[in-house]
């Protein structure tokens, strides 16, 4: 529902709100109105006040970054972004948004081993989780990185025959199709104007505005953001840890050589990103549809919120996501027996003359480990409204639209 500036009378119907309101106004005091409504609905998008999405409060020791400069986070996308990464009608059937299968509630994850497409078919890895994607040096994207930027990667899903199903193949309309349908929902045409400065909606564009929201999605207000505060430095004890967390953490930055597991080599503090360096971690898996063993999948998401505040883990890992538990991960990495057949474990994992990794973990030093992984989860990322559903238990949009002009706006 677009809620209109230049009526006299009007109804408004929003998720458990009953609201009729019959009055004559002038332009300013109806919006002064409908602002003060849209703290009723987090669903309610105000063009005129959009979200906060490209100034995030980041601390000074976070230093990675991999958004390109021709595609800066602007709050205008941004907020066109929100609306595509939640809209069910990208998908071919109408049953499938980008949210399906990346939640918020789960750190914008899956707690599915594998998500189901729009005909309930599998797909083919396990969800990754978004949060953070921007805060690394990787910029190629996906587990086996074939997408060469996340602009790329943000339509794929769209164009795959089993997840959104515009693939034009197998009888899928294409790309063409959806452009066509997006262009006739009554809010589109005004978002893209409100993100763009004109109404074309293109490919390129959404593109654009989904990578900017996914780029936008952090979470740097963890129990080890608060320590590393205190601090100035990963290495220290920091004093609102337990004697076991910190015990954990050493373990974590460490090499096997020093005792510990080497894990900072791979997953680098304080983003806690993937190295792009990266060989595969010798999980193997097989592609399906192939009968050849997956060597590529050598990618990883943040290990920032891998638990949620309640702790919890956001779901299965690894790009099978057969490990159901931390202990699972721990104790594959303690032990690693390299297969003759693989040829992409990264050298990293190999002890003396090319053995596999033996850690010798004691039981305390793996549960240390584990209590330190649970300090890296934030709060905010979970409650956040700008990264929630915009859309109404009734699957609508409402949207105040511009006092002013879009041209007037991005002067």
């Amino acid at each position: 529902m677009i809620l209109n500036d230049d009526q006299d009378h009007f109804l408004i119907d929003l998720p458990r709100l009953q609201f009729s309101y019959i009055y004559s106004m002038k332009r300013q005091s109806l919006l002064i109105l409908l602002i003060l409504l849209s703290f009723a609905s987090l669903a309610l998008i105000n063009l005129n006040a959009p979200d906060n999405y490209s100034e995030p409060d980041i601390a000074a020791y976070i230093t990675k970054d991999n958004i390109p400069e021709s595609n800066r986070i602007d709050d205008r996308a941004a907020t066109l972004g929100r609306v595509l990464f939640y809209d069910k009608q990208l998908s071919r059937n109408g049953s499938i948004s980008c949210a399906s299968c990346h939640k918020q509630e789960f750190a914008f994850g899956d707690t599915a081993v594998f998500s189901r497409g729009l005909e309930g078919e599998l797909t083919g890895r396990h969800s990754m989780r978004l949060a953070n994607i921007r805060f690394a040096d990787d910029s190629l994207f996906f587990w086996d990185r074939r997408a060469a930027s996340l602009e790329i990667q943000t339509t794929m899903p769209i164009q795959d025959h089993v997840e959104m199903g515009f693939s034009g193949f197998s009888g899928d309309p294409g790309m063409d199709s959806l452009l066509r349908r997006l262009e006739g929902v009554d809010y589109y045409p005004m978002l893209f104007e409100y993100a763009f400065g004109d109404e074309e909606i293109s490919e390129l564009r959404i593109q654009k505005a989904l990578s900017q929201f996914v780029r936008s999605i952090v979470s740097f207000d963890s129990r080890f953001d608060e320590g590393r505060l205190l601090t100035g430095n990963n290495n220290m004890p920091f004093p609102n840890f337990t004697p076991q967390e910190n015990q954990g953490k050493m373990l974590f930055f460490a090499p096997p050589a020093q005792g510990g597991g080497g894990c900072q080599g791979c997953h680098r503090a304080p983003e806690f990103d993937i190295d792009p360096n990266t060989g595969n971690n010798g999980v193997i898996a097989f592609i399906p549809g192939t009968t050849s063993p997956d060597f590529n999948n050598t990618r990883s998401p943040s290990l920032r919120d891998l638990y949620r505040p309640d702790g919890i883990l956001n779901g299965p890992m690894m790009h099978t996501g057969h490990f159901r538990n931390f202990r699972e991960v721990i104790d594959h990495y303690n032990n690693i027996v390299p297969q003759p057949s693989n040829p992409r474990l990264d050298p990293r994992l190999r002890g003396p003359q090319g053995a596999g990794q033996q850690l010798n973990f004691t039981e305390a030093q793996k549960q240390a480990l584990e209590a330190f992984m649970r300090t890296l989860s934030g709060q905010n990322l979970y409650t956040d409204p700008k990264w929630s559903n915009p859309f109404n238990e009734n699957g609508e949009l409402d949207i105040i639209p511009l006092s002013t002009s879009v041209s007037e706006i991005r002067q």
